[in-house]
């Protein structure tokens, strides 16, 4: 099996491995099931300019979902506190 290396900055890995924990999974579940939804759409043109777009911005900007000051945010925290995460799944 191959491998493919991801280099996260720490307040991307920790939102990573808390969203990780809350669900159960592993982080390479996360990332998985992550690359597993973006090749799903990879022929719509807005995925690609998306792509491209992010890998110019990620040397200049943090990710919006890596919280710098608590390191625990991540896409769902909202949805997890209120008991409405379901509705993403």
């Amino acid at each position: 099996m191959s491998a493919v290396q991801i280099h996260l900055e720490y307040t991307e890995i920790a939102a990573v491995e808390y969203y990780a924990e809350t669900l159960g999974v592993s982080p390479e579940d996360i990332a998985y099931a992550a690359l597993h939804e973006l090749m799903l759409r990879a022929k719509d043109p807005e995925v690609q300019h998306r792509i491209v777009r992010t890998r110019s911005a990620r040397r200049a900007t943090p990710a919006p979902w890596g919280d710098s000051k608590h390191a625990t945010h991540h896409p769902f925290q909202d949805e997890m506190a209120a008991g409405s995460l379901s509705r993403f799944f």
